[in-house]
C-alpha cells in the first residue's frame, strides 16, 4: 500500500494555516479535481478523495491536534491516536512494537488480528454547491458518489455462484495463528496473521468473476440529501450508514457532504442577517421617495425620508436567513448610497447653479458644522 501523503501538502498549505486558509485551500483543490469537472479521470477522482480526507481532519480541531502530534496514526481509529484513555487504550500500537522484536504481538491483539471480526465501512466525503437562496431556505439536492458495494453476482461472499468460502483449516476461521517463542525476557505466546488465508479466516477456491473474490464492486450512487435552511458555506452534513458497507456484518460507514454556497450579486451574509447596498438618486435623497428593495422573499416598498444621507442604513425585520436550529430569521440591513449625477446637460448645470445660489447654510448642517470647527481650530 502506498504511503499516505501529508495532509498539509495535499491542500498546499503550511502547518500553521488558519481555519479560513484551510477551508479556502480545500475548496480550491476540490473544485479542481471534482468528478463533475473531470468525468472518467481516475487520477483526478483519487486526488478529490484525498483532499476530502485531508479536510475532514484539518477542519476538526481535535483531529488536527492529534494529526499534528502523531501524524496519520493519530487520526487512524485503529492507531494509537484513537485511544480514549488508559482504561480503553488500544494495545495494537504496542503489539506492532513487540512484533518488530519478536515476530508477533506478544499476546496483545494486533490490528491484523481484528480483521476477522466485524468492521465499520469506510466513510466517504463529497461536495455539493447550492445557491444563496437555497442556503437561506433549505433544499433537497441529489449528490453523485462512488462507493464499494456488495457484489451483485455473489452477494458479497466473493465466491463463484454455486460455491461458498471454506473455513481456513490452518487457523480454524480466526484469521490468526499462535506460537511460542523464547526471548531474553522469557517465553512469549505470539499471535500473527494466518499466512494461509491472510487473516480472512476463509479460503475462496473459486473466486467470483465479477469482483475477483473481493466481494465488493465499485458503483456510482445517487443520494438525496435534505440541506437544512440556514446552512452556511463550508458546513458539513453527515448521513449515517451512507458510506461504504461494513465488513463481516459491521455497520456501514458515513457520508459527509460539504456544502459550498454560491456568492450572490446583491446580498452578503453576516451571521443570519443579510446585507444589501442600494444606490439612490440625488433628488430622491433630497426630497425623499418610495424605493423598491430586493429581499430573499421578493421586492418590497420602502419610504426613505427627505434629506437621507449617503451611507444611511435601515433595517427590514425578519427578512434575513432562517436560523439553522429553527429559531426564527435574521434581518436585512440596507445601506443607501447617494449617486452623484454625471454627464449633465447645459440646462441641468444652469439649474444646479441657480439652486446653489439660492441655497442657504441651513440646508447643509454638516458642512456648516465642519467649517465652524475649522475656524475654531485654525483661527481663520
Amino acid at each position: 500500500m502506498a504511503e499516505k501523503r501529508d495532509y498539509y501538502e495535499i491542500l498546499g498549505i503550511n502547518k500553521g494555516a488558519t481555519a479560513d486558509e484551510i477551508k479556502k485551500a480545500y475548496r480550491k483543490v476540490a473544485k479542481k479535481y471534482h468528478p463533475d469537472v473531470n468525468s472518467g479521470d481516475a487520477g483526478a477522482e483519487a486526488k478529490f478523495k484525498e483532499a476530502n480526507e485531508a479536510y475532514a481532519v484539518l477542519s476538526d480541531l481535535d483531529k488536527k491536534s492529534k494529526y499534528d502530534q502523531f501524524g496519520h496514526d493519530g487520526v487512524d481509529p485503529n492507531g494509537f491516536g484513537g485511544a480514549g484513555g488508559y482504561g480503553d487504550f488500544d494495545f495494537g500500537g504496542f503489539g506492532d512494537i513487540f512484533e518488530t522484536f519478536f515476530g508477533g504481538g506478544a499476546g496483545f491483539s494486533t490490528s491484523s488480528g481484528r480483521r476477522n471480526g466485524p468492521q465499520k465501512g469506510r466513510d466517504i466525503r463529497a461536495g455539493v454547491e447550492i445557491t444563496f437562496e437555497q442556503a437561506a431556505f433549505g433544499v433537497e439536492k441529489q449528490v453523485d458518489i462512488f462507493r464499494m458495494e456488495n457484489c451483485y453476482k455473489c452477494n458479497g461472499s466473493g465466491a463463484k455462484a454455486g460455491t461458498e468460502p471454506k473455513t481456513c483449516s490452518v487457523c480454524n476461521g480466526t484469521g490468526q495463528v499462535q506460537y511460542k517463542q523464547r526471548t531474553p525476557f522469557g517465553q512469549f505466546v505470539n499471535v500473527k496473521t494466518c499466512d494461509n488465508c491472510h487473516g480472512q479466516g476463509t479460503i475462496i477456491a473459486s473466486p467470483c468473476a465479477a469482483c475477483h473474490g473481493k466481494g465488493k464492486v465499485r458503483k456510482a450512487k445517487k443520494i438525496k440529501v435534505n440541506i437544512p435552511a440556514g446552512i452556511d458555506d463550508g458546513q458539513t452534513i453527515s448521513l449515517r450508514g451512507e458510506g461504504e458497507p461494513g465488513i463481516k456484518g459491521g455497520m456501514g460507514g458515513d457520508l459527509y457532504i460539504t456544502v459550498s454556497v454560491k456568492t450572490h450579486p446583491l446580498f452578503q451574509r453576516q451571521g443570519n442577517d443579510v446585507i444589501c447596498e442600494i444606490p439612490i438618486t440625488f433628488v430622491d435623497a433630497t426630497l425623499g421617495a418610495e424605493i423598491e428593495v430586493p429581499t430573499l422573499d421578493g421586492k418590497v416598498k420602502y419610504s426613505i425620508h427627505e434629506g437621507t444621507q449617503t451611507g444611511s442604513v435601515f433595517r427590514l425585520k425578519n427578512k434575513g436567513i432562517t436560523n439553522i436550529r429553527g429559531y426564527g430569521r435574521g434581518d436585512q440591513y440596507v445601506k443607501v448610497v447617494v449617486e452623484v449625477p454625471k454627464n449633465l446637460t447645459t440646462r441641468q448645470k444652469e439649474l444646479l447653479r441657480e439652486f446653489a445660489s439660492l441655497d442657504g447654510e441651513n440646508t447643509h448642517e454638516r458642512r456648516k458644522g465642519f467649517f465652524d470647527k475649522m475656524k475654531g481650530a485654525l483661527g481663520i
